[in-house]
């Protein structure tokens, strides 16, 4: 169960638009239309079969949650349908696993609907205007940032899956364009010394 009592939380109420999937295709969140501005909600994996089974695009949503400090993001404690039925977060089922499924190479190229970031208010990739999730880990996030905010023109290339919810990317490349793209992680360096030398040095000591 939650350490945090839903009802001590301010409520936010909007249109559910789409969820977001994590790298495992999971669903880890949704966004939905507050007024005129699109609200990130993040919601941990364990939520999913309850959510996909109980919200549609469409439907009035309301969520009770938490705003992490320097981020466009809801952590929801309880999401409440249209039907009145109310999701809350009861923690981690420790038995739970990652699906087992096949990634692919994929690549994206498109301007950035916003920002995704993680629980904690982490930057953890981006949304695309195609509906397309692109995932990137948090250190390399802060790296390219400026590429993960809202109307960047961001290309990315990854392994990526095909679900029923969307699409999403693991991106390993990203950059402006897909003729610019820098790989996330630096390659590590190789150890110049040649197979002999480090005999050598072995001796040596």
């Amino acid at each position: 169960m939650h350490w945090i009592d839903p009802d001590s939380l301010p409520e936010v109420a909007g249109i559910f638009e789409r969820f977001v999937l994590n790298p495992h295709g999971e669903v880890d969140g949704f966004v939905m239309k507050d007024k005129q501005a699109a609200v990130l909600v993040h919601t941990p994996p364990h939520m999913e079969d309850q959510l996909t089974r109980y919200l549609s695009v469409g439907d009035k949503v309301r969520v009770r949650g938490v705003r992490p400090r320097g981020a466009e993001l809801l952590a929801a404690v309880a999401v409440t349908t249209a039907t009145g039925r109310q999701i809350i977060d009861e923690g981690p089922d420790h038995d739970r696993k990652h699906p087992k499924v096949k990634h692919q190479p994929m690549a994206a190229d498109g301007t950035v609907q916003m920002s995704l970031f993680g629980p904690k208010g982490e930057l953890r990739g981006a949304l695309l205007s195609d509906g397309t999730v692109l995932r990137v880990g948090p250190k390399e996030a802060e790296h390219f940032a400026a590429l993960l905010a809202p109307g960047a023109k961001l290309a990315a290339r990854g392994d990526g899956l095909q679900t029923r919810y969307g699409r999403v990317i693991h991106a390993l490349e990203i950059g402006p364009d897909p003729e610019r793209l820098k790989p996330l992680k630096k390659p590590k360096p190789k150890d110049k010394k040649s197979k002999h030398d480090r005999d050598e040095d072995a001796r040596a000591a």
